[in-house]
């Protein structure tokens, strides 16, 4: 569980590519203020280039490919890293994988994921093209608590992104990935702070 005493919670964050929403978690959990601080970045891609990044800003990091694993394993190898770095949360940042029930169960309430829809409009992939032929006029991104039904875990925030009659699914992406960035860090920051003020009092009285 986490230390309710320590100034800063520890976030690992889970990713499979460039990690931009990564960087914002990561960045923004240095500002004065913020209640948590990213002290991992793991990966099933030891190419992903958000490695890079993290590395480069003194974050520990952590790869292992999932080829030839089986799913349990790859996903307790993840997890003994995210433990190794003392995280109290996770937070998945474009991680490409469907992690097992048993892993979520394990994390419940402490596992957050983005997603570049409005949820619970079009879980999955292929968002923006999906949301361009059904002629909707919105777009957008959703943190939501991870459950093991897929992107179906209870939304924390979201946001809106306008769809233009002449969008196409690559230029609306771009746009949508720009709310993400400021979506993400603010709701991750409002959800740690506000589990770690509800649950302070019981830490208390067990003294």
């Amino acid at each position: 569980m986490p230390d309710r005493h320590r100034d800063k919670a520890k976030v690992a964050v889970f990713i499979s590519g460039v990690g931009t929403n990564m960087a914002a978690l990561l960045y923004a959990g240095r500002q004065p203020g913020s209640p948590y601080e990213v002290v991992l970045v793991a990966s099933n891609d030891p190419e992903a280039q958000g490695l890079d990044l993290a590395r480069g800003e003194g974050v520990a990091s952590f790869a292992k490919p999932h080829r030839g694993m089986a799913r349990e394993q790859h996903d307790a190898l993840m997890e003994q890293a995210t433990i190794d770095a003392g995280a109290d949360y996770i937070a998945l940042a474009g991680y490409m994988r469907i992690l097992t029930p048993v892993f979520v169960a394990r994390w419940k309430g402490r596992m957050l994921n983005i997603h570049p829809s409005l949820l619970p409009l079009y879980p999955g992939l292929d968002t923006h093209a999906r949301a361009i032929a059904a002629g909707d006029t919105k777009a957008g991104a959703t943190v939501h608590l991870v459950t093991d039904e897929l992107d179906m875990g209870e939304a924390l925030g979201r946001a809106e992104v306008a769809i233009r009659p002449d969008d196409t699914p690559e230029n609306l992406a771009a746009r949508v990935r720009l709310a993400e960035h400021q979506l993400y860090p603010r709701v991750l920051a409002d959800y740690i702070a506000r589990v770690h003020q509800a649950q302070a009092p019981l830490a208390g009285a067990m003294q």
